[in-house]
């Protein structure tokens, strides 16, 4: 077993562990919030090209991915709760559980739908399918709390994130299968969880969002 799997299973072990009271206390705050179920399992490309089901809590109404698999900047399907889990980013914690099943690492690109992956990958964005999708990455830290902060400018939401989030990410993605390493891993962890502890609550507290801007 490699040192990465090592980490991503002991890792991934101890958290569902010591994080069980909060997964109770998240479900009771989801179901006062929305009828429905606790979690969302959405189709994704895992390393390989392997379709697995990625576990969330539900951040959104029943049947609002019907409208679309993407999420945008003030999107009015994430229930309040909801917008509280996404920004501090528990709503992924589920995927602990991918972690543990190997499905997905504690840092990697982050998994895509498989649909998006099936007609909007060119063959070079493909070789982000090499590593092991994971639960943080660098596109997570340089645009926290995510890239569904930037405006869309009146576009489409869903064509707003395959003609210009879906190539940024891609790109950094590709960056980060250039750099990975142990050590590398972990300067992004420490980041993730600084950005969690420290900007997240910011911005619920001011409802300041970073200004972004879509590079050139």
């Amino acid at each position: 077993m490699s040192l990465k799997r090592t980490f991503d299973v002991l890792t991934s072990g101890v958290a569902l562990l010591v994080l069980a009271p909060l997964f109770g206390l998240i479900a009771l705050a989801i179901k006062i919030s929305s009828p429905g179920p606790l979690f969302y399992v959405a189709p994704r490309a895992g390393r390989g090209k392997t379709l697995f089901g990625q576990l969330k809590f539900r951040t959104m109404h029943l049947h609002a991915d019907r409208a679309g698999a993407f999420t945008a900047k003030n999107d009015t399907r994430i229930f309040a709760v909801g917008k509280i889990l996404r920004m501090l980013k528990v709503d992924e914690l589920p995927q602990l559980l991918n972690v543990l099943k190997g499905e997905m690492s504690i840092v990697g690109p982050r998994p895509e739908d498989w649909e998006t992956v099936a007609t909007c990958y060119t063959q070079e964005q493909l070789r982000v399918l090499e590593a092991t999708p994971g639960l943080t990455g660098l596109p997570q830290v340089r645009f926290f709390p995510d890239l569904s902060i930037i405006d869309t400018g009146g576009m489409d939401p869903q064509e707003h994130y395959r003609k210009i989030i879906l190539p940024m990410r891609l790109a950094m993605d590709l960056e980060y299968i250039e750099k990975q390493s142990f050590l590398y891993d972990l300067g992004l962890i420490f980041r993730t969880a600084y950005l969690i502890a420290f900007r997240a609550p910011w911005i619920l507290v001011t409802g300041r969002m970073p200004r972004v801007e879509i590079p050139a």
